[in-house]
């Protein structure tokens, strides 16, 4: 299979959870899914191979709802939880049954000089993957980073991003960070 580009995805290397949500854009035509089909889903798979199992077999649509409604179940979360409100009780229980559906163990093994472990979890394709997200949403929400998750200052989108930077305010210096750099340069240079 052939690699597919970062830039098909507008920020990927956030939290992974945040790299999830990321997946629906705003765009001029309006919110664009970018998770639509199960195609798409395989080359996010791909993009994030380091922190999500890959898929052995083609994404069945099952699978791709079961993306998307773990996501709405993210988004939720975290958007009240990094306000320092009550996160929807919904949500909070569609995350914790999504691990639960796939638990997770430690195999051990000998490797040859000592006892090594992996994480290893139960379950379909389909199950670990939604498990696996969301741990990483779990992670987020528990962790002391969720008060400084921010949305993008960028006109019209509505990214999150971790800023590594007390002062950062884009989703992304190419992206939307260039934009309002050359949109306040016209602002300060035009001809009256």
């Amino acid at each position: 299979m052939e690699k597919p580009a970062v830039d098909e995805f507008p920020v990927v290397g956030e939290p992974l959870a945040l790299d999830l949500i990321n997946t629906r854009v705003r765009t001029a035509e309006g919110e664009t899914d970018l998770l639509a089909t199960p195609a798409a889903l395989r080359a996010w798979l791909a993009i994030q191979a380091e922190r999500l199992p890959q898929p052995d077999a083609p994404i069945a649509a099952a699978e791709l709802a079961s993306v998307h409604a773990i996501r709405e179940d993210i988004a939720m979360a975290i958007r009240h939880a990094q306000q320092a409100q009550h996160p929807p009780a919904q949500a909070l229980r569609a995350l914790t049954d999504a691990q639960r559906a796939a638990p997770a163990y430690r195999e051990l093994a000998w490797d040859g000089a000592v006892v090594a472990s992996a994480t290893r979890r139960d379950g379909d394709y389909g199950a670990r993957l939604v498990a696996e997200l969301a741990e990483a949403a779990a992670d987020l929400l528990t962790g002391p980073t969720i008060a400084t998750v921010r949305q993008c200052d960028g006109p019209g989108c509505a990214l999150l991003f971790l800023p590594a930077h007390p002062r950062r305010r884009w989703c992304s210096p190419r992206l939307c960070g260039n934009r309002v750099r050359v949109a306040r340069y016209y602002q300060r240079h035009k001809v009256p």
